[in-house]
């Protein structure tokens, strides 16, 4: 029952904001491109629950502090200068603001199949 009390908070809770800062396809990896993004968590922000396909993800906590939970794992916060990684077909439970009064901003690189969507929201989880 926790995942779903997660989805519920998520749902009621401002969205992250996504800022695509590179989309490359690799020259030396065909069929797979790179992507990096900033996501930008306002105050109290948490993102649906969700998956990212067959895409390996690195995070990088930029600034403030980042509550994170993936498949059955503990949720772990993540403070400025630390970070994560997410195995291809990893669930992302919980992604959320660790703050209600600051904002939190994570690096996030992705090396995927080119054309693959790069997150698909999972609500009922």
């Amino acid at each position: 029952m926790p995942v779903a009390a997660s989805a519920t908070s998520a749902a009621a809770a401002p969205p992250p904001q996504v800022s695509v800062l590179l989309q490359q396809a690799l020259p030396n990896a065909e069929g797979k491109t790179f992507t990096s993004q900033v996501v930008d968590f306002p105050p109290g922000a948490a993102a649906m629950p969700h998956r990212h396909g067959r895409a390996f993800v690195y995070a990088y906590v930029l600034h403030g502090a980042v509550r994170s939970r993936v498949d059955d794992g503990p949720a772990t916060t993540f403070h400025q200068g630390e970070n994560w990684f997410e195995r291809p077909g990893t669930h992302h439970v919980v992604a959320a603001n660790a703050s209600t009064t600051e904002r939190a901003k994570l690096l996030v690189v992705y090396v995927s199949t080119t054309g693959d969507p790069l997150q698909a929201d999972d609500p009922h989880s």
